[in-house]
């Protein structure tokens, strides 16, 4: 028997970060909204814990104890007293260290896919408090559609969300989600950091489906410290909104950047515009609000 599981990438539509905490981590306030751009993770039994992948960028994957898919069989097979003896298949699409949540995704996949396959029918909150260990975005891609994530972004409170169109585009190579909060740390530094919150306007917004309400109201605390890491990213933002973007930002922690856009139509113009541009590797069109990690078959 095989599992194979659907998982969305996401973007942060307002992602508001606090001063480090002393646990090394920050207080957020991360509204979350999944994209139809998915990975896909098959589980199957096998003799020992093993895991491949293939897609864009799959050579940057890693295959060994680090991945996140890896780290999900361990900890539910331990939590479960088995071994977690599963081949772990990822049919990589959304990119590699991209801002866009896709080891996270991995990770919540891999879980739902070896729970089915192991036939633990693990309780919901028990997987989500295992998500919350593998990493801070990692619950966000277990539940799907679109939530105001807390704490350090693995408290979720689900939030209205209406239909919105989206291009990305891809950046060569990847940006560590550590080295942007160390420097967004560094920028802020001797400044008074509010408060992270959601504001309702943004909520009402992205509740009402109208992308002219959501575009001026789209903020990431963290792309000033991206942009400082990677200042090419502001010249494909640029290009992005030249070709006609509601609304422009780094997702996450980059290097991906997000464009909202009127309807299907813009979305392929404005991909087409930014890949004429040089600017960027490649473009995603995707649309939102998507389900979080599904079960799409068993064999």
């Amino acid at each position: 028997m095989s599992v194979t599981v659907r998982v969305p990438a996401k973007v942060n539509v307002r992602l508001a970060v606090g001063a480090a905490r002393p646990d090394g981590f920050h207080d957020l306030a991360n509204v979350f909204l999944a994209v139809s751009l998915f990975d896909e993770v098959t589980a199957t039994p096998a003799d020992e814990l093993t895991v491949t992948c293939a897609g864009p960028d799959a050579g940057q994957v890693p295959l060994d104890r680090t991945n996140l898919a890896a780290r999900a069989a361990e900890i539910l097979a331990a939590r479960a007293g088995i071994a977690p003896d599963v081949h772990l298949h990822i049919e990589k699409n959304i990119p590699v260290a991209g801002g866009m949540a896709g080891g996270s995704a991995d990770g919540a996949a891999a879980l739902l896919a070896c729970d089915t396959l192991w036939g633990l029918g693990t309780a919901r909150d028990e997987l989500l408090d295992i998500c919350a260990e593998l990493g801070s975005d990692v619950p966000f891609s277990l539940v799907g559609g679109a939530a105001l994530g807390t704490g350090r972004g693995e408290l979720l409170t689900p939030v209205a969300a209406g239909a919105f169109h989206w291009v990305f585009a891809v950046a060569d190579g990847g940006l560590s989600t550590p080295a942007v909060f160390r420097e967004f740390d560094r920028l802020t530094a001797g400044t008074e950091i509010p408060e992270p919150e959601a504001p309702p306007a943004l909520l009402a917004a992205l509740a009402s489906g109208d992308p002219d309400a959501l575009a001026p109201v789209l903020a990431n605390d963290l792309q000033r410290a991206a942009l400082s890491l990677r200042p090419a990213l502001a010249r494909t933002l640029a290009a992005g909104a030249e070709a006609g973007a509601l609304a422009s930002l780094v997702s996450g922690s980059g290097p991906t950047t997000a464009f909202l856009v009127r309807d299907e139509e813009a979305a392929a113009n404005v991909a087409a515009a930014l890949e004429a541009s040089g600017t960027c590797r490649t473009t995603r069109v995707a649309s939102s609000p998507s389900p979080g990690a599904t079960v799409l078959r068993r064999s």
